[in-house]
């Protein structure tokens, strides 16, 4: 059973981490990294490094890399360089497969979405500008949330519940104009492929799905029930935390290889007919599902 022994209820609002999530840009961030690294003459990143920086608020995920990486060139140099390869890449990013299929579903069956990214306002334009018909009209106006957000204090970024909390908040002031009944945590589904995204919507006191990469997967290798209840404390020292997480095999989590195929049964969600039966494509594995809890 859930923390404070309360069930997961049916799911009424969906929230979405965005990179790696909805949008290939983990993968251009690790290209950019590797880029740098390699003019550098220095080791490519590890999935045991980069398994800390995903998810993070960028001064914590820079903190950690530097510390790491001991380069020879000095951390406002390495911004420098960063964002010049960013701004390059960063306009080919595309959405990963099963979420548009999945945005329309979740929409037609009268649940709500927001996006709750650890991107900054520059980079989310420069991910996002070329998608907006494409993927993130979906989302109602004043309904995706960013790292530099000023209503998230500073230092409250992910594994925090801050960012996902106010995500629901937007969706709840938007009903409550509306004349609408709000949406508790307990109905919220959050969808992340970070280990502390999983962790912030845990201690959101939400249900959380998990598509990780297959290579931060294998980092987390026989400790996917702790990654899934929020208990593996990947903390930055001096951070502050919020919330519970939840307990081993309590219901709340699903790890699954991709969003294609997702099951909207299992949350009670009601598709319309003709929605959510998609076929798998070449990236799904089975019916896109490792593991499951109980």
């Amino acid at each position: 059973m859930a923390t404070d022994e309360i069930a997961l209820s049916p799911i009424r609002a969906c929230l979405f981490d965005m990179d790696g999530l909805l949008i290939n840009s983990e993968d251009l961030y690790t290209q950019v990294t590797n880029t740098i690294l390699r003019e550098l003459d220095r080791p490519m990143l590890p999935w045991s490094i980069k398994a800390k920086l995903q998810g993070r608020p960028a001064h914590f995920s820079l903190e950690l890399f530097m510390q790491w990486a001991n380069l020879p060139i000095s951390t406002s140099e390495w911004r420098a360089r960063s964002a010049a390869l960013q701004r390059e890449l960063f306009p080919s990013s595309a959405p990963l497969p099963g979420v548009t299929n999945l945005l329309q579903t979740l929409l037609a069956a009268g649940v709500e979405i927001a996006v709750a990214t650890s991107s900054n306002s520059s980079n989310y334009a420069y991910k996002t500008s070329h998608l907006q018909k494409e993927l993130f009209d979906f989302f109602p106006p004043g309904q995706i949330i960013k790292g530099d957000d000023p209503r998230i204090p500073h230092g409250r970024g992910k594994p925090a519940p801050d960012i996902y909390l106010l995500a629901l908040e937007t969706i709840n002031a938007r009903r409550r104009a509306e004349g609408k009944d709000e949406i508790e945590p307990r109905e919220t589904l959050v969808f992340e492929d970070s280990v502390p995204g999983v962790e912030a919507g845990r201690r959101a006191g939400m249900g959380v799905v998990w598509v990780p990469h297959e290579g931060l997967l294998g980092e987390y290798n026989g400790r996917e029930e702790e990654v899934l209840a929020g208990l593996c404390q990947e903390y930055v020292e001096g951070e502050i935390m919020g919330g519970k997480p939840g307990v081993l095999g309590d219901g709340w989590g699903e790890l699954r290889s991709t969003l294609v195929g997702f099951d909207y049964e299992r949350y009670g969600i009601k598709p319309r007919s003709g929605m959510g039966g998609e076929e798998l494509d070449e990236h799904a594995i089975g019916n896109g599902i490792y593991h499951l809890t109980s």
